[in-house]
């Protein structure tokens, strides 16, 4: 008898198929490129991961790309963890995403250049749009957290340098998730104020994830946006973020944006100083003028006076000089100089002909080492020698098992002859 056949709907094999692929792959990571990456208006987001040989469907429901620091797009090399499901209305298998990294750059990374790249093509960044910080504000705002270490050392620092200044503290937190959200409505309620002449918005040091707070777009869009000119002040001076790029200035840490904004009261005061030594000028100058005019009458007399002292004593100088020249030891000193100058270019002439005759030797030396045996064997040469030290020079002169020392630039090769031939040099006809 023929067996029963067991025929299987489709359906009925493709609920076979998911149990085995669903419960082999509850949980895997998957390297690969994306490709034909599409998000819809749901919020989900397909594409395709592939390599050279193969490729795979994949899914990211708006969820978990909700959490994704950096935009994926084609072309991108990831690492994607996730289950794997069979869709059986299409008779395919994909991988539900749950985390999706970027291979090399870290996605904090990622996001940071993503995020720096579109802003900048906006022109938010342009220098053009940067506003020059008030010279003497008399209210600051400071966009920060009120029991972080950055607060303190700000009013630390315009307390000693100018102590008095009024001072507006909007609260927000500088980390963990909303943090984005609350440093914006921070430096929006300062602007509501009216009356707030600078910003400064910052926190102390951090890990990057720490300080991803400024790296929100949220942030950046509040900066520049505001009315107010707003100092950045994140972390330590390494620590770069967006919102340091979107400030109308950057301060390397709050302590330095509080030196920036508020000068010190004694420069004012030496200052003033100045204007008033100013002043002083300017009353004493017709008083100044005056006595100027009557120092330079004064200057003129003593000039004429000093014309004709001079005038005497360059007629007595001029004599002197003739008499000088006509003395005997004069001619005497002339003519030592002379036989210095003959000394020297006899000094001269010998050590010329000393440092030619050395080049000379020089150049002999050369050539009898470009005669010398070692020469040779250093141009790629070799010299032949029985063990009792004598050259051979024909083939014929050793026989077949005998033993030859071969002389190189370098050492020696002690050799077995095998077998002799004469050496055929006849052209080839």
């Amino acid at each position: 008898m023929t067996a029963e056949r067991t025929v299987l709907s489709v359906s009925q094999l493709t609920d076979q198929l998911r149990g085995v692929v669903e419960e082999k792959f509850p949980a895997v990571w998957v390297e690969g490129e994306i490709s034909n990456f599409r998000l819809y208006t749901s919020g989900h987001a397909y594409f395709t991961l592939k390599d050279e040989n193969a490729q795979l469907r994949a899914v990211l429901f708006r969820t978990r790309m909700r959490r994704l620091r950096f935009e994926p797009g084609d072309g991108q090399h990831v690492l994607a963890f996730g289950s794997l499901e069979v869709y059986a209305q299409r008779g395919e298998y994909q991988l539900v995403v749950e985390l999706l990294e970027p291979r090399g750059l870290g996605a904090l990374q990622l996001a940071f250049e993503q995020l720096k790249q579109r802003l900048g093509a906006e022109g938010l960044f342009d220098q053009a749009r940067k506003r020059q910080l008030p010279r003497f504000p008399r209210k600051i705002g400071v966009a920060t957290s009120p029991s972080g270490a950055a607060i303190r050392d700000i009013l630390r620092v315009i307390g000693r340098r100018f102590a008095g200044l009024h001072i507006v503290i909007a609260p927000c937190r500088v980390q963990g998730d909303g943090a984005g959200e609350e440093i914006a409505q921070a430096i929006a309620d300062l602007n509501r104020l009216g009356d707030v002449d600078v910003i400064i918005a910052g926190r102390g040091g951090g890990s990057l994830e720490d300080l991803w707070a400024f790296n929100e777009e949220v942030v950046a869009r509040a900066i520049a946006g505001s009315k107010i000119p707003v100092i950045s002040a994140v972390g330590h001076e390494v620590d770069v973020t967006i919102a340091d790029f979107a400030a109308d200035l950057r301060a390397p840490t709050p302590s330095a944006a509080a030196e920036l904004v508020v000068r010190e009261k004694q420069a004012i005061v030496d200052g003033l100083d100045t204007l008033r030594r100013r002043l002083d000028r300017a009353v004493r100058r017709p008083l100044t003028d005056l006595e100027r005019r009557v120092d330079d009458v004064r200057s003129r007399l003593d000039h004429a006076g000093r014309v004709a002292h001079d005038r005497v004593a360059h007629r007595v100088a001029l004599l002197t000089a003739r008499l000088k020249a006509a003395s005997p030891f004069n001619r005497l000193g002339v003519g030592r100089h002379r036989l210095d100058r003959v000394q020297g270019r006899l000094h001269g002439a010998v050590a010329g002909h000393v440092v030619t005759a050395r080049h000379r030797l020089v150049s002999i030396v050369g050539r009898l080492e470009s005669l010398s045996p070692l020469a040779v064997l250093g141009r790629g040469y070799s010299l032949t020698r029985t063990p009792e030290g004598a050259v051979v020079r024909r083939a014929g002169d050793v026989r077949p098992g005998s033993r030859v020392d071969v002389l190189l630039s370098e050492g020696v090769l002690d050799c077995r002859v095998e077998s002799t031939r004469e050496r055929d040099d006849r052209p080839q006809v």
